[in-house]
């Protein structure tokens, strides 16, 4: 029976764990550590909202001092966990600490991907934490040379906002097109094109070769020779699970933690959020997302699964993502890859309001759509009970 449990990761799958928790009548102790000193809030207005200014530090926070209070839990900020004996029950703080735990959930979720040189010159920033954006905002401006390295989301994210802060924008991707690896190249264009629409210079198929600068980052400079000017550097290149504090616990690491259908990684462990790696049905294999929505089903699944122990279910929750780019929302429900068959079934690109299906090996995998809700989820119960493509493309959308 669960008497004691250890939160590690003080974000939305974390607190979401501890509330699940509650809610789902655990009485005993509950222990929420985080690595950062502020209390959870939202990370995904870090590249839109709070970036642009239009949104203060009190709209980030996922919760408050008298709700944390209310859970009645321990919450241990500023300390990062640097091992877990599973077999022990222990998880140890950098501090030496040492607290011990029937139930564990691991929720330290990612860290970003640097890149060479980008630790040595000031205006080189990674975007991942309430700080990071705060440096970065203080950086733009009108007339900013911004350059992201990296068209994935978040780079995008950023280079739609910087530009309508009145930056002079340049994003750099090595791939065809941004996001070509996770929505394929009718619709990595289409998202090229609107930033293009807006003055953003993407620059695709180029990578870079180094940065210059003395003290301060003054260019970038692509492996085909030219030279783009900068006065800030966004690396947004993607990001790597925060495992290292798990080498040894004997969990299975794999770009992530690898855990059951259940979200269990050991028998009294769970994972949840960026970190957490698991096998899905609109997946090949296991699979790992790094979506807001995912953290918080996770978080509660998690929960859930660590009081259910041998009875816990599948988490199996159909996975829905958004971005708001410009004056674009894309949404995505299901799993999208790059080399899925794409079928757009309403609207047009062109016209920057359509819906379009993924299909692999016959089945219905994702929907995607630009300014399209409606539509949009009316792909989901299809995507529930994993229909074919061919049922998907049969719908009449109004």
């Amino acid at each position: 029976m669960l008497r004691s449990v250890v939160v590690v990761g003080a974000s939305l799958a974390g607190l979401r764990a501890c509330e699940g928790l509650r809610h789902g009548g655990f009485d005993g102790s509950i222990t929420l550590v985080g690595a950062e000193t502020h209390l959870p809030y939202d990370r995904p207005p870090l590249s839109k909202e709070f970036l642009a200014g239009r949104l203060g530090l009190d709209r980030l926070a996922l919760t408050s001092a008298e709700k944390l209070a209310a859970l009645e839990l321990e919450l241990v900020l500023g300390e990062r966990a640097r091992a877990v004996d599973p077999s022990a029950r222990t998880v140890v703080l950098e501090s030496g600490r040492q607290l011990s735990f029937d139930g564990l959930v691991v929720a330290t979720g990612a860290r970003p991907r640097t890149m060479r040189g980008a630790n040595a010159l000031a205006g080189v920033i990674t975007l991942r934490d309430l700080e990071d954006a705060e440096r970065l905002r203080a950086l733009l401006g009108p007339g900013v040379r911004l350059v992201v390295v990296g068209g994935g989301f978040l780079g995008m994210e950023v280079a739609a906002t910087a530009r309508g802060l009145g930056a002079e924008v340049t994003v750099v991707e090595p791939q065809a097109a941004p996001l070509l690896r996770v929505l394929g190249p009718l619709i990595g264009r289409a998202i090229g094109e609107v930033h293009a629409d807006h003055g953003v210079d993407v620059r695709t198929r180029v990578g870079v070769a180094d940065l210059v600068g003395g003290d301060h980052v003054e260019a970038v400079r692509l492996d085909d020779g030219s030279l783009i000017g900068a006065d800030v550097v966004l690396v947004a290149v993607g990001v790597v699970p925060e495992t290292a504090w798990l080498a040894g616990s004997g969990l299975e690491l794999a770009d992530g933690v690898v855990c059951a259908p259940t979200l269990l990684a050991a028998p009294g462990v769970a994972a949840a959020g960026d970190i957490a790696r698991w096998p899905h049905a609109l997946a090949e294999g296991t699979v790992r997302l790094e979506h807001r929505t995912n953290a918080a089903e996770q978080g509660v699944h998690a929960a859930a699964s660590l009081l259910a122990g041998a009875a816990a279910a599948a988490f199996a929750a159909v996975p829905y993502f958004w971005s708001d780019q410009f004056d674009v929302k894309i949404q995505s429900i299901g799993i999208p890859e790059g080399t899925d068959d794409v079928r757009v079934v309403a609207g047009s690109p062109a016209a920057r309001c359509f819906v379009a299906c993924f299909g692999r090996a016959g089945l219905l995998c994702a929907v995607v759509g630009f300014n399209s809700p409606r539509q949009l989820m009316g792909f989901r119960v299809l995507l529930e009970r994993r229909a074919t493509l061919a049922e998907a493309l049969a719908v009449e959308l109004r």
